[in-house]
Order: C-alpha cells, then sequence, then structure tokens
C-alpha cells in the first residue's frame, strides 16, 4: 500500500519532533549539552534516511 506524498510529508517530521521530545523527556532532563547533542544526532539521522529511502525519482 502506497502512502500518498502529503500524507509522507507530514508524517516524517511529526515522528521526528516526537523521539525528539521522548528522547528529551525520558533520557535528559536536567543535561542541556548532552539535549542538544542528542537532538542534533537525532535531526542528522532523520535526515540521512530521507536522502537515502525518502526521495523518489
Amino acid at each position: 500500500m502506497k502512502v500518498p506524498r502529503s500524507s509522507a510529508a507530514i508524517a516524517y517530521p511529526l515522528t521526528m519532533a516526537a523521539v525528539i521530545v521522548a528522547v528529551d523527556i525520558l533520557f535528559f532532563q536536567g543535561h542541556i549539552w548532552e539535549r542538544l547533542a542528542a537532538n542534533l544526532a537525532i535531526v542528522v539521522v532523520f535526515v540521512a534516511l530521507y536522502l537515502f529511502w525518502g526521495r523518489r525519482p
């Protein structure tokens, strides 16, 4: 089953935001620099996944 492009465009950033918030709440309360590093790493992973699998010809 193919997901419409507009649904995927909305779901992908929402999923990334949910992962960032969950990691912040679960692991990094009170650790500012570690939180920033983890958030940047999560964004880099999501961008890499998008570039590897997300783009369609």
